[in-house]
């Protein structure tokens, strides 16, 4: 169930100076675009970090997270509030189970985001899996089934586990540059994207690193191996996403039922008749109005 108060976002405080002073800038460039709330959506598999992503955006243990519990049994929001600025996060139970995507699962999560509108998508996995497969790709599709292709235009494919030693043969750039493309490669199959929409369009990455192992720099902020600080440059390209062209998505009921399959074709039903009637009534009219003159008359006529 969604939270029905706005919490002070004290955890903001809990991060170290160097980072909370970029937090409080982007947060600052989306009010100047009048932008007094952001709602992202978190999606993916179970198991893959999205409850702990959340705790580590908003600097508090707002979603429990537990071993022996890959994720969340419902979908919850929490809301944070900064300067009457509001930033709400909801999270989500996984989407696959026993190897196939759950769609009640994600029948669900329509259902609590009724009447949301869904400024930034989250679609986590893990930047340790080393291979992607059809059930990937399965995912993809079935978000873009049930929101619409639009909402990868507003997505970011969150990669944790981001502290990690690749291959011998590989530098972690190297092995970065590898599974980012493995990974948008099926996103880009999955959502159905033709080759001109990806010309001027390309879904960011965002990696992360939840553990308390992460490495921190002299400002004490948790980096990455390549040296990023991962909370802010998270949030920087969330920022940049909420303030891109493309709408938001608004989750409202026809979204939810998805198309009618009575609908499909009814735009084609008035060419249908036109055809008829020009190309098989008139035609027929015709052939028997020349039937009955050619017809020879009785004497008694």
């Amino acid at each position: 169930m969604a939270s029905q108060f706005t919490h002070e976002w004290s955890g903001i405080q809990k991060f170290p100076p160097a980072t909370q002073d970029k937090l409080l800038e982007l947060l600052g460039k989306l009010k100047e675009k009048k932008m007094n709330r952001l709602t992202i959506l978190v999606l993916g598999k179970g198991g893959v970090g999205k409850s702990s992503t959340v705790n580590s955006i908003i600097g508090e243990r707002v979603v429990t997270v537990s071993a022996f519990q890959s994720e969340v049994p419902r979908p919850t929001m929490v809301s944070r509030e900064r300067s009457g600025f509001t930033l709400n996060i909801i999270d989500t139970p996984g989407i696959v189970e026993g190897g196939f995507v759950n769609d009640q699962a994600l029948d669900v999560i329509k259902r609590f985001l009724l009447n949301k509108t869904i400024d930034v998508l989250l679609y986590v996995d893990r930047l340790d899996s080393y291979r992607v497969d059809m059930l990937d790709s399965q995912v993809v599709k079935a978000i873009s089934d049930s929101f619409g292709q639009e909402i990868w235009r507003r997505a970011i494919v969150v990669l944790t586990h981001a502290q990690l030693s690749p291959p011998d043969y590989l530098t972690y750039d190297e092995f970065l540059a590898k599974r980012f493309e493995a990974v948008l490669k099926v996103v880009n199959v999955g959502a159905r994207f033709k080759k001109q929409d990806l010309q001027n369009f390309s879904i960011p990455v965002g990696l992360v690193e939840n553990s308390g192992r992460c490495n921190k720099n002299e400002n004490d902020e948790k980096t990455l191996p390549n040296g990023t600080a991962w909370i802010p440059s998270i949030v920087e390209t969330i920022t940049k996403i909420a303030l891109t062209e493309s709408k938001s998505i608004l989750v409202d009921q026809k979204l939810i039922d998805g198309p009618n399959p009575n609908d499909r074709g009814k735009l084609f039903i008035p060419l249908i008749l036109l055809f008829q009637y020009f190309f098989v009534i008139k035609p027929l009219q015709r052939s028997i109005k020349n039937d009955i003159d050619k017809e020879a008359k009785p004497l008694w006529a």
